[in-house]
């Protein structure tokens, strides 16, 4: 298979699977451990609640399934939710440990003067150094789709690749070693997510 969409009971697996079908690519739908440990290319897409996400995760045990494909050097992209998850904790519905491949802490966003709460439409990213050719290609400042109401905070600034600005600087993209992680939609994202897809597929 070319990209195993990992599915744990939530998320918006469709979409994902028809914007690597757009790239030309074969995306399936998979729920099995071994099928997912045994994958070189794995998306953890996810809308909803990281504890509950968690719990689903583990039950059906593809927390381990996940880790046993990076360990074996499979490219790991995390998908809004699912980049989340990718953190040592999140505290949305109490305090929950996460996969811990990117270490860091998953916290509310603070609504401001003009702020609401939760962050919904397109937004810039502003990449950094070290994304390993993830935004090649994409013009400064390109727009991605965001819908989150909870914000990544990272344990190691090197692990931030990308910020973008709602109410005050936040970390939308992040990685270590072979996973990567975005906190906006790249399959609603049009053009420039499309081509932040292919980037994953050809770069990592």
């Amino acid at each position: 298979m070319s990209v195993a969409i990992v599915n744990y009971g939530m998320g918006n697996l469709r979409s994902v699977q028809n914007a690597f079908a757009a790239l030309g690519e074969r995306g399936e739908i998979v729920d099995d451990p071994q099928a997912i440990a045994a994958s070189k290319r794995v998306v953890l897409p996810g809308v909803g609640s990281f504890a509950r996400a968690m719990e689903n995760i583990r039950r059906r045990k593809l927390d381990a399934a996940i880790r046993e494909a990076v360990d074996a050097g499979g490219a790991l992209l995390g998908i809004c939710l699912g980049m989340q998850l990718l953190a040592s904790e999140g505290d949305e519905d109490g305090p929950s440990a996460g996969l811990d491949l990117v270490p860091g802490r998953v916290v509310r966003m603070q609504p401001s003067e003009g702020i609401k709460i939760p962050h919904i439409g397109f937004n810039a990213l502003s990449s950094r150094g070290g994304h390993g050719g993830l935004f090649d290609g994409l013009e400064a400042d390109s727009d991605f789709y965001f819908l989150h109401s909870f914000r990544f905070v990272a344990r190691d600034a090197t692990s931030v690749i990308g910020t973008s600005d709602y109410g005050g600087e936040f970390v939308c993209a992040i990685r270590h070693r072979n996973v990567v992680g975005v906190q906006f939609h790249p399959e609603k994202s049009q053009s420039n997510g499309l081509k932040l897809l292919r980037n994953f597929l050809d770069r990592f």
